[in-house]
């Protein structure tokens, strides 16, 4: 199997992981900087070239970072094509990258989530604020990744205050209610095709309500409940991925969902559960290709 790994840097623990399990499985594996791809649009004769070279693979596995995804998932959809089996499909990332629309799918499908608002005009503040369940609250920006643009609020004033300084720079962002008895832990569940393959809780440090683990969270192996397991797998389903990282926090009503990566990170979740996630993903993708790519 020729196995392409998309990704800007092949030095990443994630990327490396992915190069060294495809090779240790006998398949020749890659890594392709997709930014250096160019396509050849064609209903004749598509193709993907890496500079100045047609690229001829079996798979890909799309690494595409948040601030290229609309070049990274177009080199994507050019090897859907070409009939190129991907690890996630283009359309699904592309949802994936966009917190609301993807809120609202998982909602549209009984999906539960934290409570959450989003507006445009500055008189609508308050509304938003009341329909959230009032301070303390979740100021989050559409685009911010790793816990950036993140706020907690805890009195209206601050609500207020965050709000309107966010809409003055013009930036799109969701008010969440804030589930205190999470008291700053989380869950990462891994979703490789139709399981959860590891499992870690995250929990933030003193001081902190993000559990990120980039923002000094603290992560420990953790065995899923079942019907945290079946959120997880429907949450990626739902998204129409096969392989990501679905964050989930506990609550009075049950587990919610936070947030359905594309693209997880694999150096946090292995270190803590020791679990060979990117060797899962390898073998999920043999198990497409000895199924046609379905």
């Amino acid at each position: 199997m020729r196995v392409g790994i998309l990704s800007l840097g092949r030095t990443l623990y994630s990327t490396r992981r992915l190069r060294e399990a495809a090779m240790a499985r006998g398949h020749e594996a890659r890594v392709i900087d997709y930014l250096r791809c160019t396509m050849h649009v064609s209903p004749h004769e598509p193709a993907v070239f890496y500079r100045g070279r047609r690229l001829i693979l079996d798979a890909v596995i799309p690494r595409i970072g948040s601030t290229y995804t609309f070049y990274g998932t177009a080199v994507v959809r050019q090897f859907e094509m070409l009939g190129v089996v991907t690890a996630n499909h283009a359309g699904s990332i592309v949802l994936a990258r966009d917190k609301l629309r993807s809120m609202q799918v998982l909602a549209r499908e009984g999906v539960d989530l934290p409570v959450t608002g989003f507006a445009h005009s500055i008189k609508d503040n308050q509304g938003l604020i009341d329909r959230v369940g009032g301070p303390p609250l979740v100021v989050k920006l559409v685009e911010g990744t790793q816990g950036v643009g993140v706020v907690l609020a805890t009195s209206n004033s601050a609500a207020e205050s965050v709000i309107s300084a966010f809409r003055q720079l013009r930036a799109d962002i969701l008010v969440q209610e804030y589930v205190e008895e999470a008291n700053g832990s989380d869950t990462r569940a891994f979703v490789v095709g139709d399981r959860v393959v590891a499992a870690m809780r995250r929990q933030a440090p003193p001081g902190e309500f993000r559990s990120n683990l980039h923002r000094g969270g603290k992560a420990t192996a953790c065995r899923l409940t079942a019907e945290e397991e079946a959120l997880a797998v429907r949450a990626a389903r739902t998204v129409g991925l096969d392989v990501a990282g679905v964050d989930m926090i506990p609550s009075q009503r049950g587990p919610l969902i936070l947030e359905v990566n594309a693209s997880p990170g694999l150096e946090g979740i292995e270190g803590a559960t020791g679990v060979d996630i990117a060797g899962a993903i390898i073998d999920f993708i043999e198990s497409r290709l000895a199924h046609g790519g379905e």
